[in-house]
């Protein structure tokens, strides 16, 4: 039996995805990139849903207070993400609310000055004010570190092997929004979940005139069906003696949502009336801005590979946190109950569909404008049960997840010196982040408690982001770790190309500012 050869048992590295039918910069027929912009939008209303379902009855709201947060959250959220596909990264990338924002939100809706006030609708008006305030000041963080460059100064820092665990748990980190919320309802999770895999895996090579139908569309007919199978469930009474917390979970009328939006609603800044500024407020918020920040750079590497692009370059990175930054001091000004950062679900959804076109983000964040604004179509999408979206998010944060490994080709893993940084840095990026889970789920607070709410808030954000704590870990391993002669280990000699505008001829193309704006910003 002959030896085996090298090349037989191992597949060269590549800057960018192969098979993607469309990548960033080509487009499919504009009624396809239609179907394909509404099917991102119905899987942004997801979270877009969530937050507002969670925090807003804890403010005191109503449920006409509930939908104009997430009509707001969602125009908000559709404003962004056209000005970051047009000025920011360039990068097809939903921009949402966020998950991270939760602790210090919390923190603001428990102050004593607002809990003591006894109307309802009163504490909600001025809650919302406090968020709105802390919001403002803290979007300063990233509109300084974007527009500075000083974001992308600390880019030159990072390596593959750093970003290998950083990109790996945007997707990873998010575990609890999967299985766990599936659970709450297996019924209609887990066929959703069976039903998502076969038609995006199994059954992709079907095509209805050479367009293959199940693989980019997999998304809107599993979650028609299992939204059809799940409102005859409701409307058959298989709920009506079940527990509260089932109902909630499974029925399809629990949200309120249809029944209490108005026809036509336009969002506008100050509808809720005037910030008001906290400095404790503020200092909480950064924190959670911060890793609103760090969470976004690993998506959009991660965004970058499965639009089959080159990675962002440093000037390009900052300038999308810059324009991130104005998205959050927007979202403080419309009043949306939570910051922005890249929505991780639709960067899945790139790879699942492998159309990683821009022009078909920006046509969902048409959707999301105009859906918005007429309340009762947007409210009709949004009554899906959340454990239809979270049977979604158990495949489409696992392939963001496995996007952060594919980095690993560039270096060298037969390396102890980057085993120790990738493994330490993994673990301890999903077990720092569930040990504050798991104090605060049975102390009803932080680890962090000390008589200054500002920095209790501050520790317990930061240490509650898997993606951040594995950034502080990895980074500071791989510069500090025999860091002399490792560059070539370390993948730095492909890394470095893509530091600069100019270091990558293909940067042009995926990267150039509309309009011809570059004569005005040249990139550096």
């Amino acid at each position: 039996m002959s030896d085996i050869k090298p090349e037989e048992i191992s597949h060269p590295p590549m800057d960018q995805l192969q098979g993607f039918e469309y990548c960033i910069d080509s487009n499919p027929s504009w009624g396809e990139a239609i179907a394909l912009g509404f099917q991102h939008y119905i899987l942004a209303l997801g979270t877009a849903v969530m937050i507002p379902t969670f925090l807003v009855p804890l403010m005191g709201g109503s449920d006409d207070d509930k939908v104009r947060v997430v009509q707001t959250l969602l125009f908000v959220g559709g404003i962004n993400t056209l000005i970051q596909t047009l000025f920011g990264t360039r990068l097809p990338t939903i921009i949402g609310g966020s998950y991270a924002f939760l602790i210090p939100i919390i923190s603001i809706i428990h102050d004593s000055s607002f809990s003591q006030i006894a109307n309802d609708h009163e504490r909600f008006l001025q809650t919302m004010r406090a968020i709105q305030g802390a919001l403002i000041v803290s979007s300063s963080i990233q509109i300084i570190l974007g527009y500075s460059q000083l974001w992308g100064i600390c880019t030159r820092f990072f390596s593959p092997v750093g970003m290998v665990p950083v990109v790996s748990l945007v997707g990873f980190g998010l575990f609890y929004r999967g299985f766990p919320v599936v659970g709450r309802c297996v019924e209609i999770g887990v066929p959703m979940l069976i039903l998502f895999v076969a038609l995006s895996q199994y059954l992709k090579h079907l095509s209805v005139r050479r367009l293959p139908l199940l693989e980019r569309f997999a998304l809107l007919i599993s979650i028609a069906i299992l939204w059809l199978y799940a409102h005859i469930l409701t409307v058959s009474g298989a709920y009506k003696y079940r527990p509260v917390k089932t109902q909630f979970n499974c029925r399809t009328d629990r949200a309120n949502l249809i029944s209490s939006a108005p026809w036509i609603k336009i969002p506008y800044p100050l509808q809720w009336g005037a910030p008001t500024f906290d400095a404790g407020h503020a200092f909480g918020m950064m924190a959670a801005v911060f890793v609103s920040l760090v969470e976004s750079t690993g998506a959009y590497k991660a965004a970058a590979r499965l639009a089959s692009a080159t990675p962002p370059p440093a000037h390009v990175l900052s300038r999308g946190i810059g324009w991130q930054g104005i998205g959050i001091l927007l979202d403080g000004l419309f009043g949306t109950v939570s910051g922005s950062t890249v929505s991780v679900e639709n960067v899945g959804l790139l790879g699942s569909t492998r159309v990683g076109s821009r022009r078909v983000i920006q046509i969902s964040a048409g959707f999301m404008i105009f859906f918005s604004i007429l309340g009762k179509f947007g409210a009709l999408f949004a009554s899906i049960p959340f454990t239809i979206f979270a049977a979604v998010y158990c495949i489409l944060f696992g392939l963001v997840a496995a996007v952060g490994l594919s980095f690993l080709q560039f270096t060298n893993m037969n390396s102890m010196r980057n085993l120790f940084i990738v493994g330490v840095s993994i673990f301890l990026g999903l077990s720092i982040p569930e040990y504050f889970f798991s104090y605060t789920e049975s102390a009803n607070r932080g680890p962090a408690h000390t008589k200054a709410e500002w920095f209790n808030d501050y520790i317990n954000t930061i240490f509650s982001s898997p993606a951040t704590v594995a950034l502080i870990v990895s980074v500071f391993l791989d510069n500090t770790l025999d860091f002399k002669d490792t560059a070539r280990d370390r993948g730095m000699p492909w890394w470095v190309r893509f530091r600069t505008f100019k270091g990558d001829s293909r940067n042009e193309e995926f990267y150039t500012l509309p309009f011809n704006l570059n004569r005005f910003f040249p990139p550096s």
